[in-house]
């Protein structure tokens, strides 16, 4: 090891470091829209250097405007073009062909199918956001497992770690690949080919995959199924009692009589502020709110039974009579799931117009992280998280429709298969999209930005999907976290981090010290995201290799394994959330098998990388 030199940190680069432990912090509150977050720490950062100029020898060293290069940052173009490539496979259904085989297998061989199912679902995400491919494979896995008496609780979970290995195998398998690659490229590191690290995942990740297949279906519980063809969620809702229903002017205990016992009324209400005693004599009147729990086909025999109105906001606002939408024929029930980045994130349905702009009625709420706490008061004022699932109703056009827009994801159960006209014609492309890069006829960025082209030329994707494809928040946190990167490595800040990193492990050989960050880098990304750990992380990582006088690469691929191993929470990564939401499960789940498989994954990477790379 060579001796280090002391390096002192300016005032500049201590407050660089503030902020971006400040940006940490944000990032970790679901309360704050992560595009929030992200452009109030850049607007803070550029604010700050152009009212305090950074200066060496009286001339500017790093100017507020070079903070935007991150908007034109090739990885982020890389991003944004192959997320609306991924949206063409969807929309034209081209892996429902593989959907098809995994469904018949699992009839017969609910084991080997699971296996199939991990390799599958880690194969496709090396090569596609794994996104698409979870929600694919959800509704079938489901369906599936339960016709083989295969627990479903162990079939999805894994199969969402699955596809989260896989994509670690390629440079265009996660947004975090393409970021720490971009960034490596840009301060003049290595630049990496498109299967570079292949070998170390196949090893590392093919255990992995064993200890997803064998070991982690027996550490879940299982747990209740929540799709609307299977055991169905309980959601919390109101039955509005009705002038000349049957629960007007009967007593609590008649109308518990009425539902044969089963009807579970946790309390209520007759006005904004008087909430009733659950007295078995107390009398029902017209315009008093019964507070339930029960699935979704419960709560609207109930609502009949009762002469009541399953609704969540008043009459005046919106009436419900005959001739409404509720009383309508071929109405449908869907389960809608709230994920980050999608217009209900952190937002109510009143403010978010849920209900004008897709022609469906609200009816309950399932919170998926409190299952049993209490919902109070009016469903639409309520502020929906990251997590919670959405009861709703109405006309099988407005369901397919919601489907269709690509902006939340809905679980009924009863998804058409897509249009396969154009799925060989996606698939060509795609396949083009990755043989030109892997060839190196052409960057990722330029392929995948020729292969949207073609897309969308093609007709097998139209302008509003590939618009929607877009995530607002991932573009905003690339940018901001490219940003604080380049602040830390210009004012010198990562130097100093590398240099008290490496002081602090000395003594200890290189690879110790890169199996010891590569664990750091594995925390940050389950507390924060793993995108903005990658992008801080990476310039850290260089400097400590420089500092230490080794092969920055294994360093890099330590980043770039560390920041992808979001097993551990389910708001790591936003496959975690949807699998979290479909099947069930509990933050507990996620440390059961998250906790185990980080650890098989980081003493694997811990002794293959230096293996390789010669440290």
């Amino acid at each position: 090891m060579q001796v280090l030199q002391d390096i002192t940190p300016d005032a500049h680069g201590i407050a660089v470091l503030i902020l971006t432990i400040l940006a940490l912090i944000l990032f970790t509150r679901d309360n704050i829209p992560l595009e929030s977050s992200s452009l109030a720490i850049l607007i803070l950062l550029v604010a700050g250097f152009q009212l305090v100029p950074y200066t060496k020898g009286g001339e500017v060293v790093l100017s507020p405007i070079d903070f935007f290069a991150g908007f034109g940052n090739e990885a982020l173009i890389a991003i944004c073009a192959l997320m609306m490539v991924g949206k063409a496979l969807e929309t034209t259904g081209s892996l429902q062909s593989l959907a098809r085989v995994v469904s018949k297998a699992w009839v017969s061989q609910p084991v080997a199918a699971l296996a199939i199912t991990l390799v599958a679902g880690a194969v496709l995400s090396a090569f596609m956001n794994n996104t698409p491919i979870v929600v694919l494979l959800m509704p079938i896995l489901v369906g599936a497992s339960l016709r083989a008496k295969f627990p479903v609780s162990g079939v999805m979970l894994p199969m969402g770690l699955a596809t989260i290995i896989g994509g670690m195998s390629t440079t265009i398998g996660t947004s975090t690949n393409l970021l720490v690659v971009g960034i490596s490229r840009d301060m003049g590191m290595h630049e990496f080919s498109l299967f570079e690290w292949v070998l170390p995942v196949a090893i590392v990740g093919g255990v992995g995959l064993l200890f997803l297949w064998l070991v982690a279906p027996r550490l879940l519980p299982d747990r209740t199924p929540p799709m609307a063809d299977t055991s169905p969620r309980i959601f919390s809702a109101q039955l509005h009692v009705k002038e000349g229903g049957f629960a007007d002017g009967k007593s609590l205990s008649e109308v518990l009589a009425k539902a044969d016992g089963s009807l579970r009324i946790d309390k209520i209400q007759r006005t904004e502020s008087l909430f009733l005693a659950k007295l078995p004599s107390i009398v029902i009147l017209p315009g008093d709110r019964l507070f339930v729990k029960d699935s979704p086909e419960n709560l609207k025999h109930f609502e009949q039974l009762l002469g009541a109105t399953l609704f969540n906001i008043s009459d005046i606002e919106h009436p419900i009579d005959e001739e409404t939408p509720l009383k309508a024929e071929g109405q449908q029930l869907a389960e809608v799931v709230v994920t980050r980045g999608s217009p209900l994130h952190l937002r109510s349905l009143a403010a978010a117009k849920f209900s004008n702009s897709y022609g469906l009625l609200p009816l309950a709420l399932h919170r998926a992280r409190a299952p049993s706490s209490q919902v109070t008061g009016d469903l639409n004022l309520i502020r929906l998280r990251a997590g919670d699932v959405l009861l709703v109703q109405g006309s099988s056009e407005a369901i397919a429709n919601l489907k269709d827009s690509g902006t939340m994801l809905v679980l009924d159960g009863t998804t058409n298969l897509p249009k396969m006209d154009h799925a060989k014609r996606a698939l060509f492309i795609m396949g083009g999209v990755i043989a030109l890069a892997a060839l190196g006829i052409m960057p990722i960025a330029v392929s995948a930005l020729v292969g949207l082209g073609l897309m969308i030329a093609t007709g097998c994707l139209g302008w509003r999907d590939a618009v929607g494809a877009l995530s607002i928040p991932v573009i905003m946190i690339i940018v901001t976290s490219l940003a604080l990167g380049k602040a830390l490595m210009d004012t010198g800040m990562a130097a100093y981090l590398a240099n008290s990193f490496v002081n602090v492990a000395s003594g200890l050989p290189a690879p110790m010290i890169l199996s010891a960050f590569m664990l750091l880098m594995t925390v940050m990304t389950n507390l924060v995201s793993n995108t903005a750990a990658a992008a801080i992380g990476t310039p850290i990582a260089i400097s400590i290799a420089q500092q230490l006088g080794v092969s920055p690469e294994p360093f890099i691929l330590a980043v770039l394994f560390g920041a992808n191993m979001s097993f551990a929470t389910p708001y790591g990564y936003q496959t975690n959330l949807l699998v979290m939401s479909a099947g069930g499960y509990k933050f507990s789940d996620f440390l059961r098998v998250g906790i185990p498989l980080i650890i098989i994954m980081w003493v694997g990477f811990s002794i293959v990388l230096p293996m390789l790379y010669h440290l």
